[in-house]
């Protein structure tokens, strides 16, 4: 991957560790009561993930300790890196926007060590890289690449590039109101996580997104390389529910799915990609 074509985004900041910014911090010695179970919830939903890891380990006491934020050190080339892939989805999605009539509001990554404060409140490192609504941000933990390729096996520049693709999926969603109608229909009863749950529907299309953004950058730059779609296909395959539940437990729970199957992931990945058109994204409509 030629990332260095990329065109350099002004929106990635560092986490100086101040904790400052954000929403309100969680924890602090006061035991959890219905309002924190909610909040848990909440979070878990706007996530997709599990909701636990944002507040760090609760203790015996039902305590919650949040978790510990220190000054990210980021290697210069990375940041880079990570700016060349942010503008080209800024570009990306600017000129989609356009297309349609709308103006695309660029978000802000925030490289972080740890744990960092949001408006979406205190998350740790073992959330992964994550977007959060309430403040339009992307975050991800600067040694969530490494963990990319150590635990998934999931190498290459382009694999890094789809990660950070597919959060930004997650904001152009918030932008075209996708999450408000998914949190409308989860108040109607319809169900958030298994296989065929609005979690997976909506991951899914974040999934698209990417690839309609690596059709449009391929389009405009040339930057990708022998190989590069394949680790994309890759790591989309690695973090699939089902691979990522048996690697854990050594079972598959296709009731518990949030993000969708390694297939799945691959598939509307390779549609997003092949067809370059955010119409060919609508992962809640029929079969996934």
């Amino acid at each position: 991957m030629d990332w260095q074509k990329g065109e350099r985004s002004q929106n990635v900041i560092v986490d100086d560790g101040s904790g400052g910014g954000g929403g309100p911090r969680f924890g602090g010695g006061r035991g959890m009561g219905i309002g924190g179970i909610v909040i848990l919830a909440i979070l878990g939903l706007v996530f997709f993930k599990d909701p636990t890891a944002l507040l760090g380990q609760a203790d015996n006491g039902g305590q919650v300790a949040a978790p510990s934020s220190r000054s990210a050190e980021v290697d210069p080339q990375m940041k880079d890196f990570i700016s060349a892939v942010l503008g080209s989805t800024e570009k990306t999605w600017t000129d989609i926007f356009q297309q349609h009539g709308r103006q695309y509001v660029d978000p802000q990554l925030k490289l972080f060590s740890g744990g960092v404060n949001t408006a979406c409140g205190m998350a740790s490192t073992a959330v992964g890289p994550f977007y959060c609504p309430g403040d339009q941000l992307v975050y991800l933990d600067v040694a969530f690449f490494q963990e990319l390729d150590s635990r998934f096996h999931a190498s290459g520049e382009f694999a890094r590039a789809y990660v950070i693709a597919h959060e930004v999926g997650h904001h152009v969603q918030n932008l075209l109101g996708i999450f408000d109608q998914v949190e409308k229909a989860r108040r109607r009863g319809a169900p958030m996580e298994g296989a065929d749950g609005l979690s997976v529907r909506q991951e899914l299309q974040a999934d698209c997104f990417a690839g309609v953004w690596a059709n449009k950058t391929q389009q405009r730059l040339q930057w990708l390389q022998a190989g590069d779609i394949e680790s994309a296909l890759n790591a989309a395959s690695k973090i699939g529910d089902d691979a990522l539940q048996q690697q854990a437990q050594g079972r598959v729970v296709p009731d518990s799915f949030t993000h969708g199957t390694s297939a799945q992931r691959v598939k509307w990945f390779k549609a997003g990609f092949e067809g370059g058109d955010i119409g060919s994204c609508n992962t809640f409509a029929g079969q996934l």
